[in-house]
């Protein structure tokens, strides 16, 4: 089974890296090589050229990362920052900016500017937690130790 999740791991990741380069190369978007993403989410294609996601950024399932406002005729840059979590389901409207290290809780709407280290949650989303330390991919450090703390306990077993 292990070998069976680990054949699956990889042809994920490859999948993965063949999107972020379609969305790089052909569409002219900003999303650093570290970015990583469902294969799910919504990336605006109408103006592509708005996106820009920094580092370490994750992207969940079905989030939408929008450019454009087809009614008001709008084409604007929406900026997400290194260590970002933007949850499943969620809405970053266009125009938007989201700070380093912050957290956008699943099914959000993003209709402001979020600043750095916070956690945000709801329709419009509204910050619920501030002063957070996150590391790669927007996880907690809490979870990272955790995480590392485990695995060495499988190892002694």
């Amino acid at each position: 089974m292990a070998f069976r999740n680990a054949h699956l791991k990889i042809v994920r990741n490859s999948i993965i890296y063949l999107m972020r380069q379609i969305y790089r190369k052909v569409y002219s978007m900003d999303i650093h090589p570290t970015v990583n993403f469902s294969m799910s989410a919504k990336f605006d294609k109408t103006n592509p050229r708005g996106i820009h996601i920094d580092e370490y950024t994750y992207v969940a399932f079905d989030a939408a990362i929008l450019t454009h406002d087809f009614t008001r005729g709008v084409r604007c840059h929406t900026r997400i920052g290194k260590n970002c979590f933007i949850g499943a389901r969620s809405i970053i409207l266009p125009g938007i900016t989201i700070g380093d290290g912050s957290i956008v809780g699943a099914g959000s709407v993003v209709t402001k500017n979020i600043p750095p280290n916070v956690a945000v949650a709801g329709n419009p989303a509204k910050v619920i937690k501030e002063n957070l330390d996150l590391g790669k991919l927007g996880r907690l450090k809490t979870a990272e130790e955790t995480q590392r703390i485990q695995q060495q306990t499988n190892q002694l077993d």
